[in-house]
């Protein structure tokens, strides 16, 4: 986690930014006349709290937008390393090569074994060129099916992270099939005989997040967003720039509240005051207490109702109107 002097801040997260700035005058102040400043410490502890939870109760959809990339917020392997032991990545889809922006292994989660397959986004200019700010080509997609198949073939549960702008649209990866890797996807996760649970981490961008997106269970943590298309390229598509992005990103309703709303996701997994970048433990404790209780209830089911299940849970998805 970063330390407060190299945290970067969103524009609505000033106020906070000004608390932590006062504590340090504070601190400052305290070592040069020796006075006992504690108490005021404290209360400017608190009040960042407090601040940190005030801003995200009145957050606009694009203000959450831009909290789920905040560049201190937590990823894939952040949360694997945070909530799980003995993690083994397993690497390479046995045909084009390994993608670095899907990562994946076996892990040890409250004791049991799963698979832990998710995005991965770089921590600095290189780790995100080499992760190619997590989207994946279609040999990231096989890559993760091949892991599904062999969690399925050890009768493990599945676990999904999902933080990602889209797959990625070059032409390279169009040439090597994305469109059928993502497709395939969604057609065998749909099939997979063991529990199977998805999580939004951070992004969720079109076939980019369905490629990893089906399961038995759905969630979305708190801020974060779920959506066919972002906000910018919406914006470009309907008015020709990326100007008018806010009121594409209120307009899509790809808040974890609104695809609550619409029964498009299972629950909304809450996050530590301010975001999950402000305390990494705390966030992958959170994400934690809800992954076991459920993973126990579904190993309640057999397989083929956990199939049924999944197959009736995403037909009935969406509003229609029959004239």
């Amino acid at each position: 986690m970063p330390s407060n002097a190299n945290r970067q801040f969103l524009d609505f997260e000033r106020p906070v930014k000004d608390l932590i700035d006062e504590i340090e005058i504070t601190r400052n102040r305290q070592e040069k006349t020796r006075i006992d400043m504690g108490s005021q410490l404290e209360m400017l502890e608190k009040s960042i709290i407090e601040k940190r939870s005030e801003i995200t109760k009145s957050l606009t959809s694009w203000q959450r937008v831009q909290l789920s990339r905040h560049p201190d917020r937590p990823y894939t392997l952040k949360y694997i390393d945070k909530m799980t032991e003995n993690f083994v990545e397993l690497y390479g889809d046995r045909n084009v090569k390994d993608d670095k922006a899907m990562v994946g292994g076996f892990a040890s989660l409250n004791g049991e074994t799963v698979m832990i397959i998710g995005q991965q986004k770089g921590i600095n200019t290189k780790m995100r060129q080499l992760r190619n700010f997590g989207m994946a080509n279609p040999e990231g997609y096989r890559k993760a099916l091949r892991l599904m198949r062999l969690a399925e073939k050890f009768n493990k549960p599945i676990i999904t992270l999902i933080d990602t702008p889209g797959a990625f649209p070059g032409l390279e990866a169009e040439e090597r099939g994305q469109g059928e890797a993502i497709a395939r996807n969604i057609y065998e996760m749909i099939r997979l005989k063991v529990p199977v649970i998805c999580v939004i981490i951070g992004e969720g961008a079109s076939g980019g997040a369905l490629g990893i997106g089906v399961g038995d269970k759905v969630f979305m943590m708190e801020n974060t967003w779920y959506t066919v298309i972002s906000p910018e390229s919406c914006s470009s598509i309907l008015w020709r720039s990326w100007d008018k992005k806010e009121i594409a990103a209120e307009q899509l309703r790809l808040t974890a509240e609104k695809m609550n709303g619409f029964g498009l996701v299972d629950g909304i997994i809450p996050e530590p005051a301010g975001g999950a970048h402000w305390d990494y433990q705390e966030a992958a404790d959170k994400l934690k207490d809800y992954l076991v209780p459920v993973l126990q209830e579904l190993k309640k089911f057999t397989p083929e109702e956990r199939i049924n299940n999944r197959i009736e849970k995403f037909g009935k998805m969406g509003f229609w109107e029959e004239i």
